[in-house]
């Protein structure tokens, strides 16, 4: 199979026009890509604006320490997109960064076609229950300086660009083919990096509150029933304005913001 085109300088210019001297670099091989730009951060590059992308991920990472497999190549095969966006940042209110993530790269990948992508609380999205990509946020404090505002965070994404093995998945794989057929990794790239910037650039501006319309658009846990991972149960009544997770439980409506819960829809 061929090798794949990756347009590195188009999306320097693209992001460079939001940010200026924000850089794109392409490795084969690393351990994880947000991994190496939290090592830059607190070696004291925390200025420095990445996009960082890898062929190949050794010891990629999701939310709560899960393994991210990553199974990338050169050839059109590649079944995965894996990148991280580093930039530092001082927004507002964190709360709710991963849920505009999630809005920005959901928006861009249906802007083609209509195909129904969804975004589960906090980090996921998923069509038609099946997970289709994940987001991990990570900040980290600019060395010597405690007391700033700004953090260097660092927003790591993974995609399913075609169709993948579902063993030892807790979630059945989506992908990106099943609607865009020809879709590559380096394609797919190029839809997404822009919308994620500028929106990213918007959230440190406005916070989530102008976003939670967009994200209950896409919605997937509202009005089902769920299970926490501390055992406890209930009906989804979507998020609030700063990104929390609503749940109607025996005990009242409670109000989910820790990253360390998890949630899924009960079986019927």
């Amino acid at each position: 199979m061929p090798t794949l085109e990756w347009p590195l300088a188009d999306l320097t210019v693209q992001l460079g026009a939001l940010l200026p001297a924000c850089r794109v670099e392409l490795v084969h091989e690393i351990d994880s890509t947000n991994t190496e730009l939290m090592r830059r951060a607190r070696a004291g590059r925390a200025d420095e604006s990445v996009l960082l992308v890898a062929l190949h991920q050794s010891a990629g990472r999701g939310r709560m320490g899960r393994p991210w497999q990553s199974q990338a190549g050169e050839s059109d095969a590649a079944p995965t997109l894996a990148f991280s966006l580093g930039l530092p940042l001082a927004p507002r209110d964190w709360s709710g960064l991963s849920l505009a993530v999630g809005v920005a790269v959901a928006e861009a990948l249906d802007a083609q076609a209509k195909a129904g992508v969804g975004l589960k609380w906090p980090n996921d999205l998923w069509r038609q229950d099946r997970k289709l990509a994940g987001i991990l946020i990570e900040t980290a404090t600019p060395p010597g300086d405690a007391n700033t505002a700004t953090r260097y965070v660092v927003i790591g994404v993974g995609i399913n660009i075609g169709p993948r093995d579902a063993q030892g998945m807790n979630t059945p794989p989506a992908c990106v083919r099943e609607w865009q057929p020809d879709a590559t990794a380096p394609g797919v790239l190029e839809q997404i990096a822009s919308p994620l910037l500028r929106t990213v650039l918007e959230f440190a501006d406005t916070g989530f509150g102008p976003m939670a319309t967009r994200f209950a658009q896409r919605d997937v846990l509202r009005g089902r029933d769920v299970q926490l991972s501390d055992g406890t149960s209930g009906r989804c009544e979507g998020v609030g304005w700063s990104g929390e997770l609503l749940v109607h439980t025996a005990a009242g409506m409670q109000s989910i913001t820790s990253s360390e819960v998890s949630v899924r829809p009960r079986a019927v």
